[in-house]
């Protein structure tokens, strides 16, 4: 035999055994332990074993983007954290023989966070980041045990989120709040020689019950409230000419800006007045608190806020509830309430506010005798509303004959306007695409839908599919629940007979994809006018909330939450309890992060947007974020091969 001959024998014989006790050590631990023999061959054969003394660094932030996912062979390596932002619950950690690192970074392909150092001489198997990624699609041991740390990290950034969120919370509902952040912002106020009429007039058109008398420096130099007016003018018998400052209290009670809601609530206790003005430190009004303002502050829960949504004598009280449902969403993120349940709340109290605001008009439009239902689509169909949600609605009837179609939809039409308005008025905002059951295509008969839906089914063009992810996530808020549900089924079974619909469903859900780059982590123009940024709905929840509609209707699930829909349909489709945990967690903090910004970016008053800048998160949440648009991305792998989708 050739001495070259030996030689490569030798060295087979030698990679052989290198294998055989990398297999043996593999069986001692977890999760290899656990694994398949493919899966440790894999390990065993493509594994290098790497010699580290003690004091040397292994891995770091600096040597970019991480190779190798390690593995103690032997020996202690201590994994220290760099920077001064905590993303993880340890700063110093030592790792044994055994135990790997840095799951996180290989996993998203990016720089390690922590230094590791050999605590004394070591030696690690380093795999090559490309086969730690095989072994994670081959091995379902391996993917649950690396899953489940990314969970853990989602842990951690939950309870950071929770201490951000309640030093927020306490701030803003405390009575030691600065009065700068209380009550009107913008008080409504006139000279004092304004006339007493024009001074009434005033206050009846801006619905108030006091007015600022304010010289010309802005300083208050009187008040004036609906309580005076009939000591004051009616029973002294006041000519309506005469000016405001006749009838005036000239001693306002005043506090600067940064005294607190507690200071506002002793000065009413003890002087008996219900309004105190805010000043800045030259003495220029610049709010006014009522004691309804400190009322709401102790008043915002479940109970109170249902009661008072039940009881709305009219829209004006259900404006104020609207509010309170907003306070208090936020002070259930507060207190570390998932996404899952927190815009399922948001969802109900709404619906709540909808069906009175239904009931209210009703007192203006008969249908006594008429079998109908308000419908709820979109995100409000889905019970996923975040804090910013505009309309989306429609209304089903069954008239008692084909020819009462005509005439008793120009009678909802006119009762949906009304709604639709009102709504408006209490922070629901009309919908731009004008989604509305004000809208005579979305005010149907039930035969009309069903129509509608079969020819869309039918015929999926762009326009077709696009509807069909707006009105297949339906529900109904008000009226016969039973039409909607001949809706559905009708629509079930429809979908059912039509893979080729689902398939351009499927397709038209693949148009979008997550915003993770080659070179960086993250794709932030995508958005025109928007550099640096990405939208979370659009490039996050979407796609979840797309696939889960296509299984859904595969499956012939009824439910439209798209959390529900993915567990269910997970079980008809045989996809792995572990599998889908990972993408429900995903999408869950995708839905948090949403949530966060509205309400955090907002300004009070308006509606939110899901845009967010990567850069200002914390390395904690960028990791999960990354991470989330992985399991998007995974998630959309999977529909693409069950639809066959180039």
């Amino acid at each position: 035999m050739a001495v070259g001959q030996v030689e490569a024998n030798l060295r087979q014989e030698g990679r052989r055994r290198v294998a055989g006790n990398t297999l043996a050590f593999l069986k001692n631990h977890a999760p290899f332990s656990k694994m398949g023999s493919a899966a440790l061959q894999l390990f065993a054969d493509q594994a290098q074993l790497a010699f580290y003394p003690a004091g040397s660094e292994i891995v770091g932030p600096d040597a970019g983007n991480v190779r190798y996912f390690y593995l103690i062979e032997s020996g202690q390596v201590q994994a220290r954290q760099a920077g001064e932002v905590t993303v993880t619950e340890y700063s110093i950690l030592s790792l044994q023989a055994g135990e790997s690192f840095p799951i996180g970074a290989v996993t998203a392909g990016r720089p390690s966070t922590n230094t590791y150092t050999a605590l004394e001489d070591t030696f690690c198997y380093q795999l090559p980041a490309e086969f730690f990624m095989q072994l994670m699609q081959t091995s379902p041991e391996f993917n649950l045990f690396c899953t489940r740390y990314i969970a853990s990290l989602l842990d951690q950034s939950r309870q950071q989120l929770q201490l951000q969120f309640a030093q927020r919370a306490n701030e803003q509902q405390t009575l030691n709040s600065p009065l700068a952040g209380i009550g009107s912002r913008s008080p409504i106020t006139v000279p004092p020689d304004t006339a007493l009429r024009t001074a009434l007039e005033t206050m009846s058109q801006a619905g108030i019950g006091s007015l600022v008398i304010a010289d010309a420096d802005s300083k208050p130099v009187g008040v004036f409230t609906r309580t005076d007016l009939l000591d004051r003018v009616v029973l002294a018998n006041v000519p309506l000419e005469a000016p405001i400052s006749q009838v005036m209290s000239v001693t306002p009670f005043m506090l600067e800006e940064h005294a607190t809601a507690y200071d506002a609530m002793l000065a009413m206790a003890t002087h008996g007045i219900r309004h105190v003005l805010v000043t800045d430190a030259e003495g220029k009004l610049t709010g006014v608190v009522s004691e309804r303002d400190l009322f709401a502050l102790q008043r915002v829960g479940l109970r109170q806020i249902r009661q008072s949504i039940d009881g709305a004598p009219d829209v004006t009280s259900l404006q104020q509830s609207a509010a309170d449902v907003r306070q208090l969403a936020f002070n259930m993120l507060a207190q570390g309430v998932g996404a899952e349940q927190l815009t399922q709340f948001i969802s109900a109290l709404n619906d709540a506010l909808t069906r009175r605001v239904i009931q209210l008009n009703l007192g203006n439009h008969n249908f006594d005798g008429i079998e109908w239902a308000w419908l709820a689509f979109g995100s409000e169909g889905r019970d996923e509303q975040t804090f910013s949600t505009d309309q989306d609605n429609g209304i089903v009837f069954d008239p008692p004959d084909a020819d009462a179609v005509d005439a008793l939809k120009q009678r909802f039409l006119a009762f949906a306007r009304d709604v639709n308005n009102d709504l408006d008025r209490c922070g629901f905002p009309l919908c731009k695409g004008n989604i509305m059951a004000s809208n005579p295509q979305w005010c149907l008969s039930l035969n009309e839908w069903k129509g509608q839906f079969s020819d869309w089914v039918r015929m999926p063009h762009p326009d077709a599919l696009l509807n069909a992810t707006i009105f297949f996530d339906f529900r109904p808020l008000y009226g016969q629940s039973a039409l909607a549900e001949s809706m559905r089924v009708h629509l079930l079974v429809q979908t059912a007979s039509s893979p080729m619909f689902l398939r351009a469903m499927a397709k038209n859900a693949l148009d979008v994809e997550p915003p993770l780059g080659k070179l960086r982590d993250f794709l932030t123009d995508l958005e025109p006018g928007q550099p640096g940024k990405i939208d979370l709905k659009k490039y996050g929840s979407r796609i979840f909330v797309d696939v889960a509609r296509i299984y859904a209707l595969a499956a012939g699930v009824h439910n439209t939450n798209s959390i529900q829909r993915l567990r269910l349909a997970s079980k008809r489709l045989s996809i792995r309890d572990d599998e889908i945990n990972a993408v429900l967690e995903g999408l869950d903090f995708i839905q948090l992060l949403r949530l966060q910004h509205q309400y955090l970016e907002g300004e009070p008053g308006t509606q939110g947007d899901n845009l967010i800048n990567p850069d200002s998160l914390n390395e904690l949440d960028r990791r999960i974020l990354k991470e989330s648009f992985r399991q998007a991305r995974k998630l959309q792998t999977r529909l693409k091969l069950d639809y066959q989708v180039n």
